[in-house]
């Protein structure tokens, strides 16, 4: 757990500071270095997705096709977290049974998850595909000369969304993507409850301090996950299943205790 509570640190600060002391000067065509060639071409593509001339719309398109192409990756994810939750109990028991062992804990916690066919770090890889995407996005917006004009309804795309309703929105599908990854699992603990709380607060802080383009792609992007969880990994039916298999379970102990009793009472 604490590993994963560093590795999403570390992601959100290196957003942060690569962000922050990005170049700000044009890129165009001719340029010549790597990066500014590849933010040059999200800058292209947003052009290209901007129908009728909106830089928006283009966003919003562009945001769509980055998350529909992440959805084997974002399921992959979420179907780990829920196998990660299943071994709980068992992830406990070893935690308690080698406490004053932590490389025997750690090798057994490994050993679990290989057993089990999980991944713990699957959870992270959406993430971490998404950094170079968010920073050659803010990239393109402040750089690419016919993107840096660019409006969408009320909100200069380029600069800080003065009236708070993207990063408002943002935060509002954080919290709801969060809320509903999180309420399948048969254990909640402190580390869940605290992400449900502060990444909405993170996401709302980044999306008022960064340009208004850049809050409309976690908008676009943060809806998106809410509907693909509800398609893909509805809690409410896995709940529903959960609690059918359960009820089951409990009529076929019921139906073995009424069976050991009859039979002793035909001993008697």
């Amino acid at each position: 757990m604490k590993k994963k509570i560093k590795l999403t640190g570390l992601l959100l600060t290196a957003l942060v500071f690569l962000t922050a002391c990005a170049s700000r000067s044009e890129v165009t065509s001719s340029s010549t270095d790597f990066w500014s060639q590849v933010v040059y071409g999200f800058g292209r593509a947003i052009q290209w997705l901007s129908f009728g001339g909106s830089v928006g719309i283009g966003i919003i398109f562009f945001t769509l096709l980055i998350r529909i192409a992440l959805i084997p990756l974002y399921n992959r994810q979420m179907k780990s977290s829920q196998e990660i939750q299943e071994l709980q109990p068992e992830l406990r028991r070893i935690q308690k049974e080698y406490a004053d062992d932590r490389t025997t804990q750690s090798i057994k916690i490994q050993e679990l998850y290989k057993e089990n066919g999980v991944n713990q770090w699957a959870a992270f890889i959406p993430l971490a595909i998404q950094l170079p995407v968010l920073m050659a996005l803010y990239q393109a917006l402040t750089r690419v000369p016919e993107l840096s004009q660019g409006t969408f309804f009320i909100w200069d795309l380029s600069k800080n969304d003065s009236t708070y309703i993207l990063p408002i929105l943002a935060a509002v599908f954080t919290f709801l993507s969060t809320w509903l990854s999180n309420k399948a699992a048969k254990e909640k603990n402190g580390f869940m409850t605290a992400t449900m709380f502060i990444m909405p607060l993170f996401i709302l802080w980044m999306g008022a301090s960064f340009t208004s383009g850049i809050a409309l792609y976690w908008v676009v992007g943060n809806a998106f996950q809410v509907i693909q969880v509800l398609i893909f990994n509805n809690p409410f039916k896995i709940i529903a299943e959960r609690e059918r298999k359960e009820a089951e379970e409990k009529e076929r102990e019921a139906r073995i205790r009424r069976a050991k009793k009859k039979a002793r009472q035909k001993r008697k």
